[in-house]
């Protein structure tokens, strides 16, 4: 594989133990690989990317992985004060991370500029996996730059417009009736061919694009952070990635220390949460899962055990919140902040009305992880739920 020249190679994230760049799926301790980093050998600071355009993740190259990228331009989104919103919520300083604005919508693009690149590496001819909905669509778009066949396993319940764009993009879409769990059956049960995994984790460069989400908070708020990142949890990858990216820039000297991490989960799915609340590094499958917000009924995550490492490291908390607080936060975002807010980001928005105590006169920041268009029908029966 063609890598950077800070690129060390992938380590196991329980063991340290290293593996080749090529490698996919868990280590020999069946845990998930990480990229690894040479950050010593990173030569710029902040005023060298000052003169880079703000314009893609990749102006963060040194600390990805791949020389020569798969790339939509994903990444340098938004970073918008959401003033009246934190004053009713009673939160000092509220700013909203605006990932809808990535080029399908999603945070979700970020790794899948890297997982497609380490398929084109990889010599790949097919590339596979499931997800919600959101990962297909992106991932047929970043397949289809490279002309690579993608399938995307998805249930029945996932939005219109991810089914629709996931072929408009040139994808090949698999809808399986039940919920996200039935879908990965469904891709190892009924998928014959060999294929490239970009499932999370098992392509281990997905949540390492994740990373940069926190570099970007931390240059647009001139190199400090803030005091909480609340961030919505699904598969444990998007708030461990925001976690590394922090202890990067705390490694490097160019931010003081890690913001404390806040994982929102919904009620009706919380295998994070709940895990947290009792005190376990681990957390246990969600049985019944019951939740509007299909992004994150995530009932076994994969990153789960990290992504309770990156609470108890970051000196974090966690919250479920209810499926009406949430879709009311992304409802009130869109009329008060001009954001477009997505259920999932709502998540996050209820979360910090939930903890808005344990915040007092600090800065906060909230992870939307998707356009609001790709549920407006959820965010619209809510509205006609109260009678608007």
């Amino acid at each position: 594989m063609r890598t950077s020249d800070t690129f060390s190679g992938l380590v196991c994230t329980e063991t340290g133990d290293e593996y080749d760049a090529a490698a996919t799926g868990s280590s020999d301790a069946d845990a998930p690989l990480d990229p690894s980093y040479d950050l010593d050998a990173v030569e710029w600071d902040a005023e060298t990317l000052a003169e880079r355009p703000f314009d893609t993740m990749w102006r963060y190259r040194e600390l990805l992985a791949f020389s020569d990228p798969v790339t939509a331009n994903e990444g340098a989104t938004p970073l918008v004060e959401a003033a009246a919103l934190g004053e009713e919520a009673g939160v000092e300083s509220l700013l909203i991370k605006d990932e809808g604005r990535n080029p399908t919508g999603t945070f979700l693009d970020r790794g899948f500029s890297l997982a497609v690149t380490a398929a084109r590496e990889a010599d790949a001819e097919v590339v596979a996996h499931a997800s919600p909905g959101n990962g297909a669509q992106s991932a047929a778009s970043y397949a289809g730059l490279v002309d690579v066949r993608s399938y995307g396993f998805v249930p029945s319940r996932t939005p219109f417009p991810n089914k629709a764009m996931v072929n408009v993009h040139g994808g090949q879409m698999k809808v399986v009736g039940g919920r996200y769990p039935d879908a990965l059956s469904a891709l190892h049960e009924q998928l014959k061919s060999d294929w490239f995994t970009l499932q999370e984790f098992d392509n281990p460069y997905r949540h390492d694009g994740a990373k940069t989400i926190a570099y970007e908070i931390a240059e647009r708020l001139d190199w400090s952070v803030p005091d909480w990142v609340v961030v919505p949890v699904a598969t444990g990858e998007l708030i461990y990635g925001v976690y590394k990216g922090f202890c990067d820039l705390t490694e490097m000297g160019l931010v003081d220390d890690v913001p404390r991490l806040v994982a929102a989960q919904s009620a009706g799915c919380s295998p994070v949460v709940t895990a947290w609340q009792a005190g376990s590094d681990a957390h246990e499958p969600w049985n019944q899962p019951d939740t509007i917000v299909g992004e994150l009924e995530v009932t076994d995550p994969t990153g789960g055990s990290l992504a309770l490492r990156a609470l108890d490291e970051s000196d974090g908390l966690a919250v479920a919140v209810s499926d009406d607080d949430a879709l009311e936060s992304a409802v009130t975002a869109a009329q008060t902040a001009g954001v477009e807010v997505g259920p999932a980001g709502g998540v996050a928005l209820a979360a910090v009305w939930d903890l808005a105590d344990e915040f007092d006169d600090e800065t906060v920041v909230a992870v939307n992880t998707e356009s609001g268009t790709k549920n407006a029908d959820i965010l619209r029966s809510h509205l006609m739920g109260q009678g608007i």
